[in-house]
Parts: C-alpha cells; structure tokens; sequence
C-alpha cells in the first residue's frame, strides 16, 4: 500500500512552517477569547509576526490547530516560522505579568495595585471582588473577596480580567490551606471566615513577628471572657468603608463610629475580614500563645506592651507617652 501523498499546496506550506527569516523585533499581539482563527491569523500578519497568512492558516488546518489557539497575549518575534508561531500558541506561551500584594491590605487598596500592574480599571476590580455569591463559593458566608486573597507575589497571563485575577489570588488562599487547620478550628468552634476576621485583626496590629501569636492571645482572652476586642484596625476599616480613606490617627471621637465592624461598638469578631492576612497571621489567629494578657500599647518602635490588668495597662500607656521603654518605671 502506497503512503499518503501530499499536495503541492500543503507541501509549501510545510515548507514555510519549518522554515523563517531571521527573527525581527518583539510584537505583542493579543487573542481575545473566542477569537476565530481567521482573526488570529490577520492578527498575527497586521503585527508582522507572519508573512504568508494564506499558508498559515493551511499549515494550521493539516496539524489540526485551528481550534485549538489559547487566548491571551503573547510576544511573538516578527518574521517568525509559521511552526514555531503554532507551537506557541498550542502550548499557551502568554506574557505574563507580576503583580505583588502585601499583607494587610483592603480590597480597596489591592485595587490600585492591580491598575498599575495590570492595567485592570478599579471599578472592575471592585465589582468582581465585591461579588457575594463567587465569594461565598470559596468561604462559606463570605459576602466579598476580602481577606479571601492570599498576600503575595503573582505571575498571571497579561489582560487577566478582574475576575480571573480575584480567582486565582482566592484560590492560591485556598491551595495553602493546611488540612490541619480544618482540625484545629473544629477544636476552637470557629468558621474559616470567623478564622479570617481574627487573623486581619492580627495582621493590622501586628509590626513584629514574634508578637502575632501574643497579640492573637490578647483577643482570644478577651472573647472568652465576653469583652469587647476594641481592635483599632476594624474601626479604620469602618471609616474607610464610609468616606473611602483611612485616617493618618484616629481621634477619640473615631471610636464611636457606627459600624457593624466597630468592635470597640459591638463585642465579638466583626462580620468578616477588614484586610487581607498572611499566613503567618493566619497561623497565629489558630495557635495564640499561652499568656495571660488582656491589655496592649504600641511602644513606638514596632513593639507592644503587653499587660494583665487595666490598671498596668494605664502605667504602660503613661510610660510610652513618656518615651520611655516598656521596663523603665
């Protein structure tokens, strides 16, 4: 039996597939979703990547490609070999971008961060991450994306929309999850959403490693004996809830903002997160440290004064406003 025989047609167009000019500049060329592969071969022809689109699309049609080309953005060298412009966009080679994303930052301060890196519009970043129902698919009882995204750095595909962006942060969260975590808040009757108010507390106070496990303590202390948290970070997330800003310092008249997040208001953990924690805030929300303190005042260098009683509590505030350290008397 004889083998398959090939047109001449099909035979140039191999001919061109395997083989290209030097490579020229760098084109970046974008292939929205749904791109018919007739709009993806003017694409790549209009930035010069290809030379022979009749051929590139036959060649693309005998390897079976066609339907196959991965969206995104890619950057393809002008003058490219048909081939290896195919391989490209079979494996899915996209630019990608970096965007990082500290800890201890509201949704309304991620936002800015994603424009610049991303060029994604803030309002599209808001509603996606504003959105009750994809929220709660990753948190039960979640009503927004805030704290359900992981504080990191992030490698994505160039023109990731806002709501592909907000799902891939969501789900690193959900990928460093420890199965034993799970145990852990079992043993404590806490829900993973009740977890992360508590650790964006932690993260809002905390400037020190080694304190978030005594800051977690302070306010575990303070739930089991039913006294209110008055967690300074919810009273900022309360303000910046309303008016949009945080305030440089909040002012006595601040603690009495309306707020269901207010907790100096209202006992027990807010209703959800009030910024996006770390795992290390994370970890010490499960595992607080065994002391007995109840009290804390920022010392001024990044540290905290940690006392049992209201009165020692009061000493330390005066020793601070003083200026001096947390041993002097």
């Amino acid at each position: 039996m004889s083998g398959p025989t090939w047109s001449g047609t099909v035979l140039l167009a191999l001919l061109l597939g395997a083989c290209g000019d030097a490579p020229g500049p760098i084109e970046q060329v974008a292939i929205p979703t749904g791109s018919s592969f007739a709009v993806v071969t003017d694409s790549l022809a209009a930035h010069r990547v290809i030379e022979h689109p009749k051929w590139f699309k036959l060649l693309a049609r005998v390897r079976g490609l066609d339907r196959s080309v991965r969206a995104g953005v890619y950057q393809l060298p002008r003058g490219s070999s048909a081939w290896s412009v195919m391989d490209a966009l079979k494996r899915g080679d996209q630019l990608m971008l970096r965007i990082t994303v500290p800890e201890g930052l509201t949704l309304a301060e991620i936002a800015p961060i994603a424009k610049e890196a991303l060029e994604i519009p803030t309002d599209s970043f808001m509603a996606a991450a504003n959105d009750p129902v994809s929220a709660s698919a990753f948190v039960e009882g979640a009503m927004s994306f805030e704290g359900l995204l992981l504080p990191e750095t992030y490698l994505v595909p160039a023109g990731v929309t806002a709501r592909g962006l907000v799902r891939i942060m969501a789900q690193q969260g959900l990928e460093v999850w420890d199965p034993a975590w799970t145990a852990r808040l079992d043993s404590l009757g806490m829900t993973r959403l009740h977890l992360l108010a508590l650790a964006s507390i932690i993260e809002g106070e905390a400037r020190v490693n080694s304190e978030r496990s005594v800051i977690s303590a302070v306010y575990w202390n303070r739930i089991r004996k039913g006294m209110a948290l008055q967690a300074d970070p919810t009273v900022q997330y309360a303000i910046q809830m309303a008016t949009g800003s945080r305030k440089s310092r909040l002012l006595l008249k601040d603690y009495g903002f309306p707020s269901p997040y207010n907790t100096y208001l209202n006992t027990g953990l807010p209703p959800g997160p009030v910024n996006s924690p770390g795992k290390a805030s994370i970890e010490a929300a499960l595992y607080p440290a065994p002391v007995p303190y109840l009290f804390f005042v920022a010392a001024g260098d990044g540290h905290h004064v940690f006392t049992r009683t209201y009165g020692e509590h009061l000493r330390a505030i005066a020793r601070v406003r003083r200026g001096r350290g947390p041993d002097e008397e």
